[in-house]
């Protein structure tokens, strides 16, 4: 039952000693897969521009505000920019057992005051795409912003379009909001945006999934997952 203010209102719940949260920093983050670390052209340009371009052609790009990109030269101007931004706050995924950048991720829409952050920016290569590595790298980031940070609501948005993004957000544990008509222009057309998102409340259950998930003993010999996470998230549903 909701609470109710002196005129008889419905009013939300208390939320005690509320101070506005950290924006997020150039920190690095160490997992077992995979470390996220602060964009940077001259650490990670020409390794992201090579791992990108083991993609068959420019699909991965179709949604993303940015590319493709036709040269290492026009990558790297991109990504020098894209390393002096702190909203979006980009990341380098470095696969751990090669050692190189395969991918980026950003923090971005951050809202100390409310506590609210939006994940964005996802562009994965083919070396990170559907293995441990993409899985950690958001579990990391999610961590982030909040065991470290504390913010209290953790968004993804994409264009309504884009079914594989949407179906990504519900394996990681968002929960669709709804959709946004008209909202944004890039690229020459419109997109409708779906808003999902993964609140406080929620976390310890969704990270107990993905910690659950990332552990060796739940991968075969051959590196196929024995517990799908969604599974490990809601285990009543495979009785």
């Amino acid at each position: 039952m909701a609470r109710q203010n002196e005129y008889g209102q419905p009013i939300g719940f208390p939320i005690e000693g509320w101070a506005p949260r950290p924006q997020p920093a150039g920190v690095t983050l160490p997992g077992r897969y995979c470390r996220l670390e602060p964009l940077d052209a001259d650490t990670h340009a020409a390794d992201l521009y090579a791992a990108y371009s083991q993609a068959k052609d420019g699909s991965d790009w179709t949604y993303l505000f940015v590319g493709p990109f036709d040269s290492p030269e026009t990558y790297r101007a991109y990504a020098e920019t894209a390393a002096l931004r702190t909203d979006p706050r980009h990341f380098a995924v470095i696969d751990l057992g090669t050692g190189k950048a395969v991918g980026t991720l950003a923090l971005m829409r951050i809202d100390p005051t409310h506590g609210a952050i939006e994940v964005g920016s996802v562009t994965f290569s083919p070396l990170l795409k559907q293995s441990p590595l993409s899985t950690e790298a958001q579990y990391l980031l999610m961590a982030y912003a909040f065991d470290t940070l504390g913010y209290r609501r953790y968004e993804w948005k994409c264009d309504d379009l884009n079914a594989p993004s949407r179906k990504a957000a519900e394996r990681l544990g968002f929960s669709y909001e709804g959709t946004f008509r008209r909202a944004v222009v890039y690229k020459g057309r419109n997109r409708d945006t779906a808003w999902y998102s993964i609140i406080g409340e929620e976390w310890p259950a969704v990270k107990s999934a993905f910690e659950a998930w990332l552990a060796p003993q739940n991968f075969d010999k051959q590196g196929q997952q024995r517990h799908a996470l969604a599974a490990l998230r809601n285990p009543a549903s495979n009785k």
